[in-house]
């Protein structure tokens, strides 16, 4: 008999969850004014809004904790992040931020400005926001498979190298500050980006004299892909494929709540010192002092650890097959999904669940809502809300792709837990057409309104 694979960790703490009634459910997502981000987490059985700053630290982060240096300047946690940093990334220089908006808030600070255009791979909200915010332009020139969920292109978070060198000739170098590489790509379904795309970026950047600045979020679960399929990799570490995927980078922003495996923290890196001159300024200005910024000592020396855990095969392997575990069972469901099944998430196509919905009426967030009233699962939409409206028209942005996202949180939930989820969906799945109208909004922020909005039932 074949032994069969399992975790490579055992529990050493658990937290108690409240399995609420349906009755309980209809009463919280109402007071929330069906916003489920307003929700309180002890009215979520299984939390998958996301998967930053959710997952269980390990005893060797906690360990280092304990050991935390929590001097303002020159803390000894700070140099063992940042020898870390230059050893697996390969970069010289190294700010601490609180997470990853605030590393995108330090460098587009310095380096995007009003009319500029940032071209790059389905920019994350917090991404686009930065830009926005700026009055700068964010310039999507993701891979065409990535908008057709049933495709198993194994790297659909590659940049379409032909849109791009478009975009590049057609605005002149002063107005494109740098070029944004996600990996994964979260917006596409959290998929990778193939060590091929990345060389041909880099190119392409070098060309035209543009920067390549990488969101490396989940840049170990982009290396694993990368391992498991593309030619060429099979046998070389993960640490190996990180290195060779940062050697075409010139700097680099990460939330380490995801990657990092910690609760709260993020990084700027670069190998540019008149960028990191800039940067310090702001750094100081926004966050704090260049040797902790936005992070105490003891979180620095948790994502110490966490970088040297997260970038192992075992763990990795580990962590990405519960993803697939639960995004097999939808599929033998016949539940409409991203295609193949990325690393931190699996992306739920609201169009195809719900075809009768009107995108009007946020087909994402309604599918969101079901799923929370059917068995108490908090996930997220990423779709009509989430695009927000035009600048300059002020009209709703109707993204290619409505998706609810069920992230999942590293080392937090038992395939049971994936069990629960995977029936939930079922569940409503088998009764979709009794789902006639989604929601309107009542109450909107002017940028990134997702996590603020006020809806009614429409």
């Amino acid at each position: 008999m074949k032994i069969p694979f399992a975790e490579n960790y055992k529990i050493k703490m658990v937290e108690p969850i409240y399995r609420s009634t349906r009755e309980e459910r209809e009463k919280w997502i109402r007071e929330a004014r069906y916003n489920l981000f307003n929700l309180k987490s002890s009215q979520v059985y299984i939390d998958l809004l996301t998967d930053s700053g959710t997952g269980a630290m390990s005893d060797r982060q906690w360990g280092a904790m304990m050991t935390g240096d929590e001097s303002y300047a020159g803390s000894s946690s700070f140099f063992n992040l940042k020898e870390k940093v230059k050893d697996l990334f390969g970069f010289e220089y190294m700010l601490p931020v609180h997470q990853g908006r605030a590393a995108e808030n330090v460098l587009f600070s310095v380096l995007v400005k009003e009319g500029d255009v940032v071209p790059g791979n389905s920019h994350f909200d917090t991404t686009k926001g930065h830009i926005e915010f700026r009055k700068a332009k964010a310039l999507d020139c993701t891979v065409s498979q990535a908008f057709d969920t049933e495709n198993d292109f194994p790297f659909k978070g590659n940049v379409d190298i032909n849109q791009l060198k478009l975009v590049l000739e057609t605005y002149p170098r002063e107005q494109v500050p740098l070029i944004v590489l996600t990996i994964t790509c979260n917006s596409s379904g959290g998929q990778p980006v193939s060590m091929e795309n990345i060389r041909k970026v880099k190119e392409l950047a070098d060309i035209y004299d543009v920067p390549l600045v990488f969101d490396s979020a989940r840049f170990a679960e982009n290396a694993w892909f990368i391992q498991q399929r593309e030619k060429g990799y099979q046998e070389k570490t993960i640490k190996e494929i990180v290195r060779e995927m940062y050697s075409c980078a010139d700097g680099m922003t990460m939330s380490s709540k995801k990657d990092g495996i910690v609760n709260m923290g993020g990084i700027l890196a670069m190998n540019r010192a008149e960028w990191y001159e800039k940067a310090t300024v702001f750094n100081i200005m926004y966050e704090g002092f260049v040797t902790y910024g936005g992070m105490a000592g003891r979180d620095m020396n948790a994502m110490s650890v966490g970088l040297d855990e997260v970038t192992e095969s075992e763990y990795l392997e580990t962590r990405i097959k519960q993803v697939h575990y639960l995004g097999e069972q939808l599929i033998d469901y016949g539940i409409p999904i991203q295609k193949p099944i990325g690393g931190h998430a699996i992306f739920v196509d609201a169009k195809r669940f719900f075809p009768h919905v009107p995108v009007e009426e946020f087909v994402a967030q309604t599918l969101a809502i079901e799923l929370y009233l059917e068995a108490g699962i908090r996930g997220v939409e990423i779709g009509t809300l989430l695009a927000d409206r035009d600048p300059a028209t002020h009209l709703n942005r109707y993204p290619t792709l409505e998706f609810l996202r069920l992230a999942i949180p590293r080392r937090t939930y038992t395939n049971n837990h994936m069990d629960v989820v995977a029936a939930g969906l079922k569940n409503i799945f088998d009764r979709r057409d009794q789902v006639k109208h989604g929601y309107t909004i009542e109450y909107e922020a002017p940028i990134m309104r997702h996590f603020t909005v006020g809806l009614k039932k429409f």
